[in-house]
């Protein structure tokens, strides 16, 4: 099982805010008219993918019988160290806590996994938000690409897609109002790679 690509975050947020403002569930036409989808059956898919990955639940027999499940079902869950904040905007001071998260099985893999919460808007485009918590595999070695937490110069973190260019390397928001960090290489340390994101209603 894989966390929600971006277009099931969309999906799973506007069925959580158009539940929360009506009382009930969206229909499938509703849904489709939301995200510009003609076709059901494109948003059946994205339900049953949904439901698949335990964060919905849907009676077959019933209309409007959606329900958003606040923990994904299917296993007790891991509980794993919520370990701080990490900023999504400029870095911010790593502080460590001693506080722990329960997360899905599935987002725990063969590495050691962490929690941060996020601060900032840096990687709206990304689904991330201010307030959510992002789950990151133990991990130094990384793609071009790839979501880190970069700590930079020992002492601030910060959450950024990771680019490497020539002596520097750049740290990409997903926010086109905010500026990409660049930075010589040597200053910069991967502490691990996101995995996961959880949001909680």
């Amino acid at each position: 099982m894989q966390p929600l690509t971006k277009r099931q975050r969309e999906v799973l947020d506007f069925l959580n805010e158009f539940i929360e403002g009506h009382g009930y569930a969206p229909s499938l036409n509703e849904i489709g008219r939301r995200f510009g989808l003609s076709s059901l059956a494109t948003v059946h898919k994205h339900l049953t993918n949904l439901q698949d990955k335990g964060f919905i639940r849907r009676a077959w027999n019933r209309s409007r019988s959606l329900e958003v499940v606040t923990s994904p079902i299917g296993g007790s869950g891991h509980e794993i160290p919520l370990l701080g904040y990490v900023a999504a905007g400029s870095p911010i001071e790593a502080v460590i806590t001693d506080e722990t998260v329960s997360v899905p099985d599935f987002l725990v893999g063969q590495r050691d996994t962490y929690a941060l919460r996020v601060r900032g808007s840096s990687m709206i485009d990304e689904q991330i938000r201010d307030g959510d918590i992002v789950v990151v595999e133990d991990r130094k070695t990384v793609k071009d690409g790839e979501m880190v937490i970069a700590l930079l110069d020992g002492t601030e973190v910060t959450l950024k897609k990771l680019f490497r260019e020539k002596n520097h390397v750049r740290l990409q928001p997903a926010n086109d109002a905010i500026q990409p960090i660049i930075v010589n290489a040597d200053t910069v340390q991967v502490q691990g790679v996101v995995v996961g994101v959880i949001r909680q209603y």
